[in-house]
């Protein structure tokens, strides 16, 4: 079968590689759907510790070495169930997403007790970055708790499956920000990533009255328009006061959420400023260094500063929320559709060189019929 594989920095390769064989407990899917994201761009411009092997140092937790298979936005079809497979649950033919996060299962991890700690595990990995495969890839076989079956009245289920991945880190950490009906949220980043993941629906779903949403980029911004923001801010613009704005907009109190998707100096000091007394500022960026941090407005104004990474639980959640009607025009997000082969120029090329065009990047193995 064709797949995308990772060798290093600036090295992918699409390459013929034998199907998986399906093990104990796994479901083998056709994948149909696979949506790029900016984790993979910044696997393409360098190593990310810990996350993913290197080519003599393996995965702690899936012990492979470079090259991996890429992709872990994943939807397509069940074409084989292993030995053990709950037959009364699934069935070939089935449209599914996949949940690419592993863990060790240990018993006494202490994270892999909780099905909603998973993602804090020490051992940590996910699929199209640490091995067992990828999405960039016509199958793949994974453990059958990571498979999720789609609901049969969703339209366009294969591209709002592949979707899913993205929408459970949302739902996380927004569901750990305790947004509430009547709440007023504040977004700070609006790129690639962090546009589809923190837009203003999903904080709408969770009954949010007033979403605001800064970011660089026409575009961008005009897409968080286009998915229900009560106010859009163009940073790129000079003169632009996204905390003055805030607060006119909540009539002087500050958002009751502030979200930090950028992960910058500036945009922590954004958050601060602009959270209410007794708010929450809800960081979802990893910082490529220590940030400076005032104390003493955190104090005085009471402010809590929460962190929420991947998920552990939310795919079924979202997979509900979306069966139930509470998300509209959510492929509208995917701004291009190329073909497996084309990924590296067509796909991951938008995103380096068109940032300002694109919410995402779309690749999938074959044309849905």
């Amino acid at each position: 079968m064709r797949a995308v594989r990772y060798y290093g920095p600036g090295d992918i390769r699409l390459e013929e590689v034998p199907e998986p064989v399906v093990k104990p407990g796994q479901v083998k899917v056709k994948v149909l759907c696979s949506v790029v994201c900016g984790s993979d761009l910044h696997m393409y411009q360098e190593l990310v510790p810990g996350l993913q092997p290197t080519a003599t140092e393996p995965h702690r937790l899936t012990k492979e070495t470079l090259p991996v298979g890429m992709g872990h936005e994943i939807s397509g079809t069940v074409v084989e169930l292993g030995p053990g497979v709950d037959a009364s649950k699934f069935s070939v033919g089935q449209h599914v997403a996949i949940e690419p996060l592993l863990s060790c299962k240990k018993p006494d991890c202490l994270a892999c007790r909780s099905p909603n700690t998973r993602n804090l595990c020490p051992d940590m990995g996910v699929i199209g970055i640490a091995g067992c495969g990828g999405g960039l890839s016509e199958f793949i076989a994974v453990d059958q708790e990571l498979v999720h079956i789609m609901p049969s009245h969703v339209s366009r289920k294969l591209e709002i499956g592949a979707l899913i991945e993205p929408l459970a880190v949302v739902w996380r950490a927004i569901k750990k920000a305790n947004v509430k009906p009547g709440d007023s949220v504040l977004i700070l980043g609006a790129g690639p990533v962090r546009h589809r993941l923190f837009r203003s629906s999903m904080c709408r779903v969770f009954g949010a009255s007033w979403v605001g949403i800064s970011g660089r980029g026409a575009k961008r911004c005009e897409l968080a328009r286009q998915h229900g923001a009560s106010a859009v801010y163009d940073a790129s613009c000079t003169g632009t006061d996204v905390v003055a704005e805030t607060l006119k907009a909540t009539d002087g109190r500050g958002a009751d959420v502030v979200v930090d998707c950028a992960g910058t100096q500036i945009t922590l000091d954004t958050a601060i400023k602009a959270a209410r007394p007794a708010g929450t500022i809800m960081n979802v960026s990893g910082w490529t260094y220590s940030p400076t941090i005032d104390m003493n407005v955190m104090l005085v104004k009471e402010l809590t500063l929460a962190n929420s990474i991947t998920y552990s639980g939310e795919h079924a959640e979202v997979i509900q929320a979306i069966a139930d009607g509470k998300f509209d025009n959510l492929e509208s997000l995917i701004t291009r559709r190329v073909a497996l082969e084309d990924f590296l120029e067509k796909g991951l090329g938008a995103l380096m060189n068109e940032k300002d065009q694109h919410g995402e990047a779309w690749c999938q193995s074959f044309r849905i019929l």
